[in-house]
């Protein structure tokens, strides 16, 4: 059995309708914090089964709906979501405990507005940040991450641009 994933983060209150075409094959969507206004979350959960943690600009009508780190296992992968982490060689004191707890094989975070996927050769843990999709921020272009979860595998990766960042298409 395979999963298909929309992974986005920082909508910091716009969602671009594209989302909805990008994410239509999906299964589940993701979103790794900095959700902006709530309205986001209705969106999204009417749309598709919705996991996702909350970031630091989100206030408390995110925050009662979403938790700080988000952890699941999904197809035998075990996963870690949290908006403030860092990556591979470079992550918070807080976010290198939970890995070394936790001991997930997929790592997401979000805040940096930088699309980034690498692997932590040292901890087994594929790293992934989807960038930015909201308009705020100092991102060129809003991004996406598209892929499957199959037999504890990540699969099909796929990088999604959305336009730049200051053009609303």
């Amino acid at each position: 059995m395979s999963k298909r994933i929309g992974l986005l983060s920082d909508t910091h209150s716009y969602l671009d309708p594209a989302v909805f075409d990008y994410f239509g094959d999906c299964d589940e969507v993701w979103h790794a914090g900095d959700v902006g206004d709530a309205s986001v979350l209705d969106e999204l959960e009417a749309f598709k089964p919705l996991r996702g943690v909350y970031g630091n600009i989100d206030d408390t009508s995110v925050r009662s709906r979403l938790p700080l780190n988000n952890s699941f296992v999904i197809e035998n992968l075990p996963v870690l979501i949290t908006h403030i982490g860092g990556y591979p060689g470079r992550y918070t004191a807080r976010v290198r405990k939970l890995i070394e707890e936790e001991k997930p094989k997929l790592y997401i975070c979000g805040h940096s507005h930088i699309l980034k996927v690498m692997m932590d050769k040292q901890r087994g843990v594929l790293h992934m940040n989807p960038g930015a999709c909201g308009r705020h921020g100092f991102h060129r272009m809003r991004t996406l991450l598209r892929f499957a979860v199959t037999d504890d595998r990540v699969e099909d990766l796929e990088v999604i641009e959305l336009g730049l960042r200051g053009k609303i298409d």
